[in-house]
């Protein structure tokens, strides 16, 4: 039942925020300019960007590391490059009106310098759209009072540390932890706190700055809006929008 009712805020919250943050990659390339994907994986976003704003591949931009997914995406001509963002981008200064990454802050070794980079790439007015988990939540600080380990992360080098530390399994059926293998996709290195977050953002140039939460657990969803708007500093997950 316990299981049933945290995997229902966890699709609630995910939703919520993935809704948000579309809406507002969509609003940022809405009368022109391209867009930069970082984690493009096969070009799911293109394809959404494609039904809500008629967005052209050329005005489209993906970068993703994995081989097999980019060979994946070149074969459907579309334009993703392999590359490794916790190095520079392979862009030209000023050249994206938004660059977005959608849950992929907290699976790099270096996200502060990908934040940079992404800030020197965006065009004077452009936009960074991230969503990524917060680690100060109000349910991490009882995990971390009971002696456990946080599920938002950062998280072990061992799959059944993971496993043996988790509460309640409420993300896809289909996730199986990788936190073992060279090349992981799941495991979580580096999760900051929506205040911390919000403070580096500023301190790099971004000019306007807004962030939401999503997921004040664990109260129950019909009163996670007004939660969410009083105190978006202890959600599970969040989203910054900073313009340059």
């Amino acid at each position: 039942m316990l299981k049933g009712y945290f995997k229902s805020l966890y699709e609630r919250t995910m939703r919520e925020a993935y809704d948000l943050a579309a809406g507002e990659i969509a609003s940022s390339l809405a009368n022109s300019g391209e867009c930069l994907d970082c984690g493009a994986s096969d070009g799911y976003w293109l394809s959404r960007l494609k039904e809500t704003i008629d967005l052209p591949d050329s005005r489209y931009c993906g970068i993703e590391w994995d081989r097999r997914l980019v060979d994946l995406a070149q074969a459907k001509g579309l334009p993703i490059v392999q590359g490794d963002l916790n190095r520079a981008l392979p862009f030209e200064d000023g050249r994206f009106s938004c660059v977005f990454a959608l849950s992929v802050l907290e699976h790099l070794l270096n996200p502060c310098r990908f934040v940079q980079e992404a800030f020197r790439v965006l065009k004077p007015g452009g936009r960074l759209v991230i969503l990524t988990p917060n680690i100060s939540t109000y349910f991490t600080a009882v995990l971390i009072l009971l002696g456990k380990m946080p599920s938002s992360g950062p998280h072990p080098d061992s799959d059944s540390l993971v496993k043996a530390e988790e509460v309640f399994k409420v993300s896809s059926d289909e996730l199986h932890w990788d936190t073992e293998s060279d090349t992981p996709v799941h495991r979580h290195l580096v999760v900051f706190s929506y205040r911390v977050l919000n403070r580096y953002l500023h301190s790099i140039g971004f000019s306007k700055i807004q962030g939401h939460g999503f997921g004040l657990y664990p109260f129950p969803n019909f009163v996670q809006p007004i939660l969410e708007r009083l105190d978006p500093y202890h959600c599970h997950q969040m989203v910054f929008v900073a313009e340059k």
